[in-house]
């Protein structure tokens, strides 16, 4: 069978031995009152709201055992090799495999979109983005360091089967738009999972009001991770009776079950340098940990930040010195509180908009959403926006 994207999924269903994706119109968190943190979110809420910024995705579901896809970010236009952007790889614990990132940190640039895929993937996904960057206007016989990252899939994709390769590349970088974005199990969120449920893409922005820059920040997650899930304080795992280390205290052999990896991209135009990025990349980790995370042993945990700003973006080669604008440290507090909210929320809204995923490996379920708005109220969770001071 040849890979399936969304729109055919539904024409598949009753072909497949397994329900691939269960058939659910589910929220996103906010659309349900999860209200995250003081600022608000751009148009889209989604890292779409960076201007230039395109996110596109391909879905590939194939017989009974792939469940998988790619993920592209194309961060700004133009050629990213003549015209790098500053960039950083941040590593909250190193346990995955991210293409390129030595020279990231080297240079503080990315010079290639950036991809997410499945752990045994992303050499073919890198092959095949070399590739796609050769065929752009502008490029000649250089050496190229392409970007790509990564979550395991196993329990329900075969991913020793490498099934990622050049049509599904360049099809999700063909496909890569600016406005909303898909999210939940979609392109490379399609087979992996959050706190033991299902997880996958997720998105959210926040713009800063005029008087602390008027910037914006925009947050795209995968999540495959574990801990106790955590929603706006709401302890949503322990409510479910799913969460790591559960009786232990009583009694042996219960064990982290959930561990896995994140890939966050954060995205803002705001002009800083390398540093500072390396400096955002860090609140990413903290929005993560406010979700229940605590980056298991076997968590690979990573943050891709860049900036957009045209004034921090030079030539790759120049006769004399350039100048760059950026923002002194003193400003960057404002940035930090919009990236730790708008992760967090981004990780929420995978949660939310996941649908159950199956196949001969297994099965990842949805998290309820009835049930999870009960523990939500329970909790006073909701609607911070209207009840809690501003």
């Amino acid at each position: 069978m040849a890979r399936a994207s969304i729109p055919l999924i539904a024409l598949l269903l009753g072909s497949l031995p397994f329900a691939v994706f269960a058939q659910e119109e589910r929220p996103r968190a906010r659309e349900a009152g999860v209200v995250v943190g003081i600022f608000a979110p751009g148009q889209y809420n989604a890292i779409t709201d960076v201007e230039g910024v395109l996110v596109g995705h391909e879905t590939v579901v194939r017989g009974d055992d792939i469940r998988t896809g790619v993920t592209a970010i194309i961060p700004a236009p133009g050629n990213l090799y003549t015209h790098p952007i500053p960039a950083w790889l941040t590593v909250g614990n190193g346990y995955g495999k991210v293409i390129g990132g030595t020279q990231i940190n080297e240079f503080g640039e990315i010079e290639t979109p950036i991809l997410l895929t499945c752990t045994l993937c992303v050499w073919s996904a890198a092959t095949a983005l070399k590739e796609w960057n050769y065929l752009q206007p502008g490029m000649g016989e250089h050496t190229l360091n392409p970007v790509v990252g990564e979550t395991n899939d196993a329990r329900v994709n075969d991913m020793w089967a490498d099934p990622i390769q050049r049509d599904e590349v360049f099809a999700a970088l063909e496909n890569a738009r600016s406005g909303p974005v898909a999210e939940g199990s979609v392109g490379a969120g399609t087979g992996t999972q959050a706190f033991g449920w299902k997880g996958g893409i997720g998105t959210s922005s926040r713009v800063l009001p005029p008087r602390q820059g008027g910037y914006t920040v925009g947050v795209l997650v995968q999540t495959n991770f574990g801990g106790h899930m955590t929603i706006n304080g709401a302890p949503v795992g322990r409510e479910l009776g799913f969460f790591p280390y559960r009786g232990a205290a009583e009694r042996t052999g219960d064990s982290d079950r959930e561990d896995g990896s994140i890939m966050i991209v954060v995205a803002t135009d705001a002009p800083l340098n390398e540093r500072n990025l390396d400096r955002l990349g860090l609140r990413a980790i903290m929005g993560l940990g406010r979700t229940g995370s605590y980056a298991s042993n076997g968590s690979g945990d990573y943050v891709i930040s860049f900036s957009t700003h045209p004034s921090v973006r030079n030539p790759r080669t120049n006769n004399g010195p350039v100048t760059t604008e950026r923002l002194v440290n003193d400003s960057m507090s404002p940035l930090f509180a919009a990236t730790v909210e708008a992760t967090e929320e981004a990780i929420y809204n995978a949660i939310f908009k996941a649908t159950t995923v199956s196949s001969s490996r297994g099965e990842l379920r949805a998290v309820p959403i009835d049930q999870l708005m009960e523990i939500l109220e329970k909790h006073n969770a909701l609607n911070w926006d209207e009840s809690v001071p501003r």
